[in-house]
C-alpha cells in the first residue's frame, strides 16, 4: 500500500521538453514509473522520449488517462501551469520549482480550495513523491530505499534522501517531500492523516525544520488523530537566534519556530525527536525492530 502515488499512477510532466523536465522524466520512466507524456502547448503534438506531448493537461488526461501531474517550469510561469492542472481536475499535481512567489503560491491555492479542492497539490519548492517499488513523481533517486511499512513526511528534500538511505533495509510505504516554503498545498497533517488511514504504513518518520508552527500544529493533531508510532527530526539545533536560514519559511521569532520550541511539542505528545538525523533514523529502527 501506499499514500496518493501508486504502480497505477499515470504521470505527465509539464515542462517536459525544457532541460529539467527531460532529465527527471528520464529518471522517473527509469525507475519504472509510468509516465504517458508531457505538457507544452509549443510542442504540442510532437513527441519528445518516445512519449506524445500535448497541448493541455486536460487533453492529456483525456487521451492517457493521467492521474498525476508533476511540474517543471520556471517560476514566473509555474501559477498559470497549476492553475491549469486544477481546471483539468487531476487528482494529484507535483510542483518541483524552486523560487515560486509566495503571493502565486497563495493565488493559485485559494484557486484550488475555491474549486472544490478537487486536487491535490504537493509543493512548490519540493523533491515530490515517491512510493519504493510502485511509483515516483519528481527528483528522489529511486535506488536509495526499498518499498517497506514506513511512512516518511520532509520539509527537506536532502534530509528525505539522507533518512530513505538510513532506514533502506526496512523500507518505506510513501515518502512525500512536502517543501519548505511558508506557503505549501500539502502539509505534515496532510500527511499524517493519509498514513494513519493507509494500511500498509506501520510508523511515521516526520522531519521538519525551524520557523512558522507548521510543527507544533501537527504536534497537536498527533495528540488527538495518529495512533501509529511517529519519530521526528527538527532541522536547525544549531541555527543562530535572529538570523534567518536557508528554505523562505526557515524564520523564527522570538522563541517561536525554534528547533528547540518544536521539540518540545512534538515530545510532549509522545513524538521521539532525534537530534541528528542518524539518531532520528535510530529511533525508528528501534520502533519497527519491537514490532
Amino acid at each position: 500500500m501506499a499514500i496518493w502515488l501508486t504502480e497505477n499512477s499515470k504521470i505527465i510532466v509539464q515542462g517536459m521538453t525544457g532541460s529539467e523536465g527531460t532529465k527527471h522524466a528520464k529518471r522517473m520512466l527509469a525507475s519504472g514509473a509510468k509516465v504517458v507524456g508531457g505538457v507544452n502547448a509549443r510542442k504540442a503534438g510532437t513527441t519528445h522520449l518516445d512519449l506524445p506531448v500535448f497541448g493541455t493537461v486536460k487533453e492529456a488526461m483525456d487521451k492517457t488517462g493521467a492521474d498525476v501531474s508533476v511540474v517543471f517550469v520556471p517560476p514566473a510561469f509555474t501559477k498559470d501551469a497549476v492553475k491549469e492542472a486544477i481546471d483539468a481536475e487531476i487528482p494529484l499535481c507535483v510542483v518541483i520549482t524552486e523560487g515560486v512567489p509566495v503571493h502565486d503560491t497563495t493565488e493559485f491555492w485559494a484557486y484550488c480550495v475555491a474549486k472544490g479542492n478537487k486536487t491535490r497539490i504537493i509543493g512548490p519548492n519540493c523533491p515530490g513523491i515517491a512510493s519504493p517499488g510502485a511509483s515516483n513523481a519528481g527528483i528522489i533517486p529511486a535506488d536509495i530505499t526499498t518499498a517497506g511499512r514506513i511512512g516518511l513526511v520532509s520539509k527537506s528534500g536532502t534530509l528525505t534522501y539522507q533518512l530513505m538511505y538510513e532506514l533502506r533495509d526496512l523500507g518505506f510505504s510513501t515518502c512525500v517531500g512536502i517543501g519548505g516554503d511558508p506557503v505549501i498545498g500539502t502539509t505534515h497533517i496532510d500527511a499524517l492523516e493519509a498514513f494513519q488511514a493507509d494500511p500498509g504504513t506501520d510508523a511515521i518518520v516526520m522531519i521538519g525544520e525551524i520557523g512558522g508552527d507548521a510543527e507544533e500544529r501537527a504536534a497537536a493533531y498527533i495528540e488527538q488523530h495518529v495512533t501509529k508510532p511517529v519519530v521526528a527530526y527538527v532541522a536547525g539545533f544549531t541555527a543562530p537566534e535572529g538570523k534567518t536560514m536557508g528554505h523562505a519559511g526557515a524564520i523564527v521569532s522570538g522563541s517561536a519556530g525554534t528547533a528547540q520550541a518544536k521539540k518540545e511539542a512534538l515530545e510532549k505528545v509522545g513524538v521521539r525527536v532525534g537530534k541528528t538525523p542518524s539518531e532520528t533514523a535510530r529511533l525508528m529502527r528501534e520502533i519497527m525492530q519491537s514490532r
